[in-house]
Order: structure tokens, then C-alpha cells, then sequence
């Protein structure tokens, strides 16, 4: 039999993406299963993600993802956006169909299973309050939406791209979602069941940062949930634990959504706790039984 040296290839693009640690988890899980795959942590800064869409075409990667600044921006460089991703408005993961490169959004599903799984949470019915209006906020609406919220509250600074954002999603899911300008310290309200931090003030490296919130009035089985993962313990997850709610770490979001884009390019199922092992490690965490805390 002929050797085979031709690794597939797959990557993160992003600005910043040095602290991103999605590489170690999926290596991990390419390793479990036998496959010769590698992911690439590549630096692309807007000006020249048209190009790198290019190198993916030209490289025949099998796939990408995509973070901060560009899950909205990619869009126009894509062949298809798939049905859920083009409600979200918003892509996290690219997949390869024979040339074609098609758009999809893991970031929503991967933040719900884990409010399910992880934090024991039926979304359907609840009030929630979403901190944000980047692309990933856009994805977690999106599914807390679906997952039939009876109250979805975006908060965000600029009201000029909450706004549409959330009559534009309210649209097209039939769910009720209000928007509220950010002023000062948000006081989140005692009716709130789950409250969800989806910007990026946290995440590293200004990890002594904290969304402006005011927690006094939650009431104790609030969820508070950070999508930043890096670091799990963020300063807003730290002052919720202070005053005994439960929280869910952007650990669990980044793992499953992981998992999600990991079946996307190959069609198999990854094993999760070697994914969840790899990616504690890479962050110098201690394994945990469970990614929820009260």
C-alpha cells in the first residue's frame, strides 16, 4: 500500500486568536479517532480575511473557524449560508462540500446544549437577559428564541445595532425579544431566570475586566453564563458564585459547539470527554466533573 503523507487541513481565523485554544481540543480528538488532521491558530486581521478565504480554497482546507472580528464579515466571501446560520446572521464554522464552502453557526447550538446538559436548564418558558450584540449574541438569541424563551431581553450600549438586530430576529423566530440601552451598571431584574455575558469584556488579556452589572436583585437559581472562555472563571462568574447562583463557563459553549463543527468536517462523532480533558489542559484547569457551579 502507498504511504499517505497529505494531512486535511482546518483552522481558526481571528484577531485576536492567540489565546484561543480550540486547536489542542480538536488535535485531541483527531488523535482518539486516527485521523491525520491539523488545525491551524492563524492570525488574519480584517483587511485580509478575503484573502485567507482564498488560501482555504487554494489549500483545499476541509474547514474553518471563525472568531472575533469575523463571524459577520465572512459572509460575503462564502458560496452558501446554511437555513440557520442566515437567521442568525452570523457564521462560526465554514465546511467544505466538494469546492463550495458553506457558512454554518455552531456557536447558538453549543451555548444551549450546555445550558441543558450542563446547567440542567429547560430554556423553553424562561426570562433571559442577553448581554451584547456581536455575532455571537446574535447566535445565542437565535436559539434561546427557538428554545421558546417567554423573554428575551438584549442589553447592549449602542441601541442603533441592538435594535434592528433584535426586531430583525424577533421577526424571523416569532419570539418575544425587547432591546434596552446599556447605561452605566445594568441592574438585572429579580424575574430574570438566565442571564448570558455575550461580548467579550473578560476575556483575555484584560481578564480583570467585568461586564457593568448589578446583581443584587437576581433571585438564587438565577443562571449566570459567560460565553467568554478564556479565562472559565471570569470576573462576573466569580461575583454570581459570590452570592451562591449557579453559573455555567464559556468552557461548556466552546466544547460542544466544537463538537458540532467537528461532525460537520468529518462526519464522525468526536469523544467528548477528550475533548473537554484537552481543552481543561490547555488552559491549566483542573478536570471537573461538571462545567455548571453553585
Amino acid at each position: 500500500m502507498a504511504a499517505n503523507f497529505k494531512a486535511e487541513l482546518l483552522a481558526c481565523f481571528g484577531q485576536p486568536v492567540a489565546e484561543n485554544p480550540t486547536g489542542p481540543m480538536q488535535e485531541a480528538a483527531f488523535r482518539a479517532l486516527g485521523l491525520d488532521w491539523r488545525y491551524l491558530t492563524v492570525e488574519v486581521p480584517p483587511d485580509k480575511l478575503k484573502d485567507a478565504i482564498l488560501g482555504v480554497r487554494a489549500f483545499g482546507m476541509r474547514g474553518i473557524n471563525l472568531t472575533i472580528p469575523h463571524k459577520i464579515a465572512v459572509m460575503q466571501y462564502l458560496d452558501e449560508i446554511a437555513a440557520d446560520a442566515a437567521m442568525i446572521g452570523a457564521v462560526n464554522t465554514v465546511r467544505r462540500d466538494g469546492d463550495r464552502l458553506i457558512g454554518e453557526n455552531t456557536d447558538g447550538k453549543g451555548f444551549l446544549r450546555g445550558v441543558r446538559v450542563d446547567a440542567g436548564m429547560d430554556p423553553a418558558g424562561k426570562r433571559a437577559v442577553v448581554l451584547g450584540a456581536g455575532g455571537a449574541a446574535r447566535a445565542i438569541i437565535t436559539e434561546l428564541a427557538l428554545a421558546g424563551v417567554s423573554d428575551l431581553l438584549v442589553v447592549n450600549r449602542s441601541v442603533e445595532r441592538a435594535a434592528p438586530m433584535a426586531g430583525e430576529l424577533a421577526a424571523k423566530t416569532k419570539a418575544p425579544i425587547r432591546h434596552q440601552r446599556w447605561q452605566g451598571v445594568y441592574r438585572v431584574p429579580g424575574d430574570a431566570d438566565l442571564l448570558v455575558n455575550a461580548t467579550s469584556i473578560g476575556l483575555f488579556p484584560d481578564v480583570d475586566a467585568m461586564p457593568p452589572v448589578d446583581l443584587s436583585d437576581a433571585k438564587p437559581d438565577l443562571l449566570v453564563s459567560d460565553a467568554v472562555f478564556n479565562p472559565p472563571e471570569t470576573r462576573l462568574l466569580a461575583a454570581a458564585r459570590q452570592r451562591g447562583l449557579p453559573t455555567l463557563d464559556g468552557l461548556s459553549m466552546l466544547v460542544y459547539q466544537g463538537v458540532i463543527g467537528f461532525q460537520l468536517w468529518t462526519g464522525r462523532n468526536p469523544p467528548e470527554d477528550v475533548m473537554k480533558s484537552a481543552l481543561r489542559e490547555a488552559l491549566g484547569i483542573a478536570p471537573a466533573g461538571s462545567d455548571i457551579r453553585r
